[in-house]
Parts: C-alpha cells; structure tokens; sequence
C-alpha cells in the first residue's frame, strides 16, 4: 500500500450496503480439512446470504450446516481502490416450501443451470476495509457521482 492510501473500516450498515450492489460472491469454506473456495452467485435477505446449488453436489454438500466466510469485494486497480466485505455465519439447506418460495422472489441469477437447492448463511460476524486515496478518506463517492 502507498503513502498516499488509506485504509477505512466500514460499520455494519456500510459493509451490507455495499454488499447489496453486487451479485457475485465468494463461499470460504474447509473441504477435506483444507480451505477452499467457491464463486456464487448470491443475494442478501436481511443480513443473511443467499445462494443456490444443485441437487448432489459436493458444494453443497460440504456448505450444508456449517460455520463458512463469504466474501465479496469490488477493486479499481487503476486507482489502487476498492473494498471488501466478510460475512461469517453458520450455513444450513433451506428446506421449508414456504421459505423456498420467498427465497425465489429474490431473483438470484445463477450463471450455472440445474440450481435449485438455497442455502442460507445467518450472518453472525461482518467486517469490512476500504482502501482509497488518502485525500479521499471520508467522503461519499458515489453519492458525489450521482
């Protein structure tokens, strides 16, 4: 990081707000012990993420009733800006009809087909950095593009 960088730690509010603009995450989870990760697409129901997985997959499978990061993040290598935001809860298959049914209305838009099965990650934990210019720090850019 340059002297002319700074990083911002985001509250709450901020983080799941910057969340809320992007449609692709990142799952942080152990498969055979080991850290792996995985790309989704997602949506957030209240504070909660929620992603979509195929019937019989390994993912799923390994994702289903468990403590799992997700991560989502937005980088301007030319400016040397961006931020990221995690999101740590414990995971669990959505399996209520009536739950599926609200969940459908989220309009999340897998790239893959055959996703049919939601998942749920109860946020418990949110943390989140924004690294921008130094003279920068504090002000509202996106509010000062509109």
């Amino acid at each position: 990081m340059g002297s002319d960088t700074a990083i911002e730690y985001l509250d709450q509010d901020e983080a799941l707000a910057l969340v809320a603009t992007a449609s692709v995450g990142r799952v942080v989870y152990s498969r055979y012990a080991m850290p792996a990760v995985h790309l989704v697409n997602f949506k957030l129901d209240g504070p909660d993420v929620i992603f979509k997985t195929r019937k019989g997959a390994k993912f799923g499978a390994a994702v289903a009733d468990t403590v799992i990061a997700f991560e989502v993040d937005q980088v301007d290598d030319a400016t040397r800006s961006g931020w990221t935001v995690t999101l740590t809860g414990r995971s669990s298959l959505v399996t209520s009809p009536a739950e599926k049914a609200r969940l459908a209305g989220l309009g999340i838009d897998p790239w893959l087909p055959d996703r049919e099965y939601f998942i749920r990650v109860r946020t418990q934990v949110i943390t989140g950095r924004r690294i921008q210019p130094q003279d920068l720090v504090g002000h509202d850019v996106a509010a000062e593009e509109a």
